[in-house]
């Protein structure tokens, strides 16, 4: 009961630093997420295209994927000297870039000949060929990919208030440093209700963009 009241209070009068908060995490998250996919998606397909490119990309990005993310958030401040959100979004791109690069890599080198090949001989050109046929086949894995990159990035986002990127970590470091399990509470529920709600949208959006996946559910 005391926690319920310790929590209701802490709503009471500073439910403006929690939607800051909110709104932080969430900004820092969508940025790294985007800028990963900016990066990952043409270099993917330019990797798919080429053996050699592609086993080099899929063992130098997996690899990356084995450093702690706070680690790699460390790193990132030691190497660029930055500190707050520009160090939080780089770091979180630099962890959501490998799974998104290997994904879209490995999807457009799986794709199934005979679509392409049918493709090209109805004279579909090269972007035809790509946006009408090669995109879709892809899609799915590559989406896949994004939604594991994005849970990853709004998970480890509670890192950057270690170097003033705010975002819910703050609450739970705040919790930790002067022993509030209210403020623990409320930081890591609302840290995992936002993966969950994030990963909820992109399910209805990957539905919205590959309908056929979902067509015997």
């Amino acid at each position: 009961m005391l926690m319920i009241e310790a929590i209701i209070h802490y709503f009471q009068h500073n439910s403006a630093d929690f939607f800051l908060a909110i709104w932080q995490h969430v900004y820092i998250s969508a940025i790294a997420v985007f800028a990963a996919l900016i990066i990952g998606f043409p270099l993917g397909v330019l990797s798919s295209r080429n053996k050699h490119i592609r086993t080099f990309v899929t063992g130098t990005f997996s690899a990356l994927r084995v450093i702690p993310s706070l680690a790699l958030l460390f790193l990132i401040v030691a190497l660029t000297g930055m500190i707050g959100v520009p160090a939080a979004v780089v770091a979180l791109t630099v962890l959501a870039l490998p799974v998104i690069l290997i994904n879209t890599t490995v999807a457009f080198s799986q794709l199934p000949d005979a679509p392409v090949e049918a493709a090209t001989s109805l004279g579909f050109t090269q972007w035809q060929t790509f946006w009408q046929i090669k995109l879709p086949l892809a899609k799915p894995l590559m989406f896949a990919g994004i939604k594991t990159a994005a849970a990853e990035v709004i998970a480890s986002a509670t890192l950057a208030a270690f170097i003033g990127g705010g975002g819910l970590g703050t609450l739970i470091f705040s919790g930790l440093r002067i022993m509030r399990t209210d403020l623990l509470l409320i930081g890591g529920i609302s840290a995992a209700a936002l993966s969950l709600l994030v990963l909820a949208l992109l399910n209805l959006l990957e539905r919205f963009l590959i309908p056929w996946r979902h067509l015997s559910n």
